[in-house]
């Protein structure tokens, strides 16, 4: 008799969990439980928002512009180096900079003030763009060209004076160039406007430098000469085909020759004409990245001790977002920005923690630079310390100019 009871309760049980919940369901749950290793840290409608700004840049400038991006402290430096030379422009602005041992890439900005300038005062942006570009870097580049068939089936992306826009007839690859190889001239537009009807209402990418509300949809800002003496623009271009950056080898050389003191540190020796864009992880100078995986691939790791790429200081985060979210991806949309307000201005936390965190690192080396050079007081460093990790910070890196 009992064993006919535990024989019914038994079938009871079973049939009680598997009317419950089917074993497809259970596998099914298990799986989204499960990690997922290099899954995506970005959405389609995030990267969108990131790319908006620049997707109708000269593939040569675009391309240049993503590398920059993956090295924030030093757009921070050199923002802060053309706020300090004023008077200078082009050629003696790059002769000045020649001591500097910043990324190729950065350096080369140096003839792009205004696009320098909005990566600077954006710097949450720049970042987020950098990290991105980094972790996903064929989705960036799929996002811009996503953006650039919008802008020309919306009549506002075409070929002018300015620049060519050319169509590969098989792929249907959209190209951008300089109508002429010596000038470059940067458009200037508001994403909401060019593109159509904007589609992620809750992500609006914010309008690039320059840009002023008028009844033109697409202009440029002045041409910017790069001529044989700044060759290292031409180094730079669009593999659409493995949705990918190249460098020209040979114009890369010849732009770190001219324009650095210590230039065979930067140069290229491989054989071929072109080759794949690799981030350089010394020029990062220790700021975060943006998951695991990307971190151990270039040589760091995004959270432990020891090491200058693990403590806080080094990584210019100050306990910000960052921090606190215990390294999980940051997925938030910079229309939030952890506030009401669009990071594009400013005034969201998080990563505008982050980026005042970046000035400040920039400013208490610029202090220590300065007082080990003068012999200044104690003090003096200090408030400089101060100064540029507080909101002055940004009047002396970005606002100010």
């Amino acid at each position: 008799m009992k064993r006919v009871m535990f024989c019914q309760v038994a079938m009871v049980l079973f049939l009680c969990v598997n009317l419950a919940v089917p074993p497809g369901l259970m596998a099914q749950g298990a799986k989204e439980e499960a990690p997922k290793q290099g899954a995506p840290v970005f959405r389609p409608e995030e990267i969108d928002q990131m790319t908006a700004p620049i997707a109708l840049y000269p593939d040569s400038l675009l391309a240049q512009t993503l590398a920059a991006s993956t090295y924030p402290l030093e757009i921070v430096q050199a923002a802060r180096f053309v706020q300090q030379n004023k008077d200078l422009k082009g050629e003696k602005l790059m002769a000045a900079a020649k001591d500097k041992d910043w990324d190729p890439s950065v350096k080369a900005m140096l003839e792009f003030p205004d696009v320098l300038r909005m990566m600077n005062e954006k710097l949450e942006w720049t970042e987020k763009l950098g990290n991105a570009f980094l972790s996903q870097q064929k989705d960036v580049m799929a996002s811009v060209q996503r953006l650039r068939k919008k802008a020309q089936e919306s009549g506002n992306l075409k070929t002018t004076k300015e620049q060519k826009v050319i169509v590969e007839k098989e792929t249907k690859v959209i190209v951008i160039e300089p109508a002429s190889p010596q000038v470059v001239y940067v458009p200037v537009y508001n994403p909401t406007v060019v593109y159509g009807v904007w589609a992620y209402p809750a992500y609006p990418p914010p309008p690039p430098p320059g840009y002023v509300a008028t009844t033109a949809a697409f202009s440029f800002a002045a041409g910017v000469a790069v001529g044989a003496a700044w060759s290292g623009h031409g180094g730079w271009g669009c593999g659409w085909g493995n949705n990918e950056v190249n460098v020209n080898v040979n114009k890369q050389n010849n732009f770190t020759k001219n324009n650095y003191n210590n230039s065979q540190k930067y140069q290229k020796t491989q054989t071929a004409q072109n080759q794949n864009w690799q981030h350089n992880p010394e020029h990062r100078k220790g700021a975060q990245y943006p998951n695991q995986n990307t971190a151990q691939k270039y040589g760091q790791q995004r959270s432990g001790s020891g090491g200058r790429a693990t403590t806080q200081e080094a990584r210019g985060y100050g306990g910000g977002a960052g921090e606190r979210s215990g390294g999980k991806p940051q997925t938030s949309d910079l229309s939030r920005g952890g506030g009401k307000e669009s990071a594009f201005g400013g005034s969201g936390k998080g990563g505008s923690e982050r980026a005042s965190s970046f000035r400040g690192q920039e400013s208490r080396g610029s202090a220590s630079r300065s007082s080990g050079s003068s012999g200044g007081s104690k003090s003096s460093g200090s408030g400089g310390s101060r100064s540029g990790g507080g909101k002055s910070s940004r009047g002396g890196g970005g606002r100010g100019r």
